[in-house]
């Protein structure tokens, strides 16, 4: 899946939420994906259902969930050649990390909603879809700025 037409408008739909921060719409949705992957991409999704119930985890300040499904997810998506599916995985985790490891770094009990802010990851397409699920104007930033917490 490397042409904007080839995406499959479950991948594209779980992108939305997480870039609004659905994390757990952007889950379920990728959920649906995940059931009807063949073996190739199979890890892949999963890595990315585990990255967004990651930051859910993170904001209702569960760290050892969020600890336990960011590492899985990591070695997930990282066995995979970047770009994988248009993402560029690096620059994905770069993002994650920079957004949850000073949180799992320390023993602050804090989640998002009381804590300090982050820059939360976004999903990029390279190269972008020709149209996103809900047609081809459909916004696919935010809904709020990133520094804003949940």
């Amino acid at each position: 899946m490397t042409t904007p037409e080839e995406y499959d408008a479950r991948y594209l739909r779980g992108i939305l939420e997480f870039n609004r921060g659905e994390f757990f719409e952007a889950h379920e949705i990728w959920e649906e994906l995940w059931r009807d992957c063949p073996a190739e991409p199979r890890r892949f999704v999963q890595g990315l259902i585990q990255a967004a119930v990651a930051i859910y985890h993170a904001n209702r300040g569960n760290r050892a969930g969020c600890a336990r499904l960011y590492q899985s997810a990591r070695a997930y998506m990282l066995r995979y050649e970047s770009p994988y599916w248009g993402l560029d995985i690096g620059a994905f985790w770069q993002a994650m990390e920079q957004c949850l490891a000073p949180w799992l770094a320390t023993e602050s009990s804090w989640g998002f909603a009381t804590g300090p802010t982050c820059p939360l990851p976004r999903i990029a397409l390279q190269p972008p879809p020709t149209t996103w699920p809900n047609g081809p104007s459909c916004d696919p930033e935010p809904e709020r700025p990133m520094d804003e917490p949940l």
